[in-house]
């Protein structure tokens, strides 16, 4: 935690491989055979840990002490806050997946705008050297197509205006298609100045005995997080993790889609986040509805990516489900990434009333 305050904003890496495609083990499972002491190499790289694991027949996800791991036979998507360090996880992250024989084919990393900037660690104070490292990390003869923006790319005097995001795409094609053909959808919101008595939920009372995931299921039903992913859905496997002596974490996998979400609850800095996977976007729309809805934040930002050029018309249909809560749109905007697709990022506040009155 640094001095200042726990970040909640968290970096995302997405590493996308191709699979052998001949039969056997590894065409079949892929990243999903890398040993524990390899994720755990990974992870030790980035200074955080495993403290809660699950899987379903298409991946696995972890919980850990600063957010979240998804691994795919082709994919893994890796998840931090606070000051990890996350992208010094690369360079061991390539090396296990070469013993097992996989192609890089895409890097996608993207970010918020921190709350403590100045308390980061090298590569990430700075956008700049983020990009320096992939570049350098990254196999150029592999990931030849590269691009690195802040989002929006101009100046505004806005009330969403202090928040930026941050994307760095690197692919081995030009084309904005995934890796593996499959249209895909990634929803990534960011939330602060939450509602007090929201947030209030996710401390846990003195003296509790019990586990982390029995008090991280009970923080679900008390701030009905449960429905945002549908926990009810008897296809969808839910896994809820408490922190001490407050803070949260919630993964879910419903076959290859995914949803994960995080909070941390300190007043002056509390922050809360959702993002989901699917191939669907009006499931994707009606879930970040649901989960702006349960934190009812003061400031709101939303990073939607496609893997074809659909993103770019989502801008409205998102503005159209937050707006009923309160929210006034400040900033769209809407760029291209090789391999990543469209990536559009919208922010939203609330009225300097409701700031007023619940913070």
């Amino acid at each position: 935690m640094a001095s200042c305050g726990f970040e909640g904003f968290e970096k995302r890496l997405e590493l996308v491989f191709e699979l052998p495609a001949s039969g056997g083990e590894v065409a079949r499972h892929g990243l999903r055979l890398l040993p524990a002491e390899a994720l755990r190499e990974v992870l030790d790289a980035a200074q955080c840990a495993v403290v809660s694991a699950a899987g379903n027949a298409a991946a696995d996800a972890y919980v850990l002490s600063e957010s979240s791991m998804f691994v795919y036979p082709g994919r893994v998507v890796l998840k931090t806050c606070g000051t990890t360090p996350l992208l010094r996880a690369v360079p061991v992250l390539l090396r296990a997946a070469a013993a097992l024989r996989l192609r890089l084919r895409s890097c996608r990393y993207s970010r918020g705008e921190y709350l403590f900037p100045e308390a980061q660690p090298f590569p990430h104070a700075h956008f700049a050297d983020e990009v320096a490292y992939l570049d350098a990390a990254l196999p150029r003869e592999l990931l030849r197509f590269r691009r690195s923006a802040v989002m929006p790319s101009s100046s505004s005097s806005s009330p969403g205006a202090s928040h930026r995001w941050h994307v760095y795409s690197a692919s081995s094609s030009a084309s904005s298609s995934d890796a593996d053909g499959a249209a895909r959808l990634t929803a990534e919101v960011c939330m602060t100045e939450l509602d007090r008595g929201m947030a209030a939920r996710f401390y846990q009372r003195p003296g509790d005995g019990r586990t982390s995931h029995a008090i991280g299921d009970e923080m679900t039903a008390a701030s009905g997080i449960g429905g945002v992913v549908d926990e009810n859905d008897p296809r969808s496997l839910v896994c809820a993790y408490a922190f001490a002596p407050c803070g949260y974490s919630m993964n879910a996998l419903d076959g290859a889609r995914y949803a994960t979400v995080h909070v941390t609850p300190e007043d002056g800095h509390c922050y809360a986040s959702f993002e989901c996977a699917t191939d669907d976007a009006a499931a994707a729309l009606a879930a970040i509805r649901r989960a702006v809805a349960a934190f009812r934040p003061a400031t709101v930002s939303v990073s939607i990516s496609h893997t074809s050029s659909a993103a770019s018309s989502l801008c409205t249909p998102v503005a159209e489900a937050l707006e009923p809560l309160g929210l006034a749109c400040h900033c769209r905007a809407a760029e291209v990434f090789p391999g990543a697709g469209t990536v559009t990022y919208q922010t939203f506040t609330a009225p300097v009333t409701k700031h007023e009155h619940d913070n």
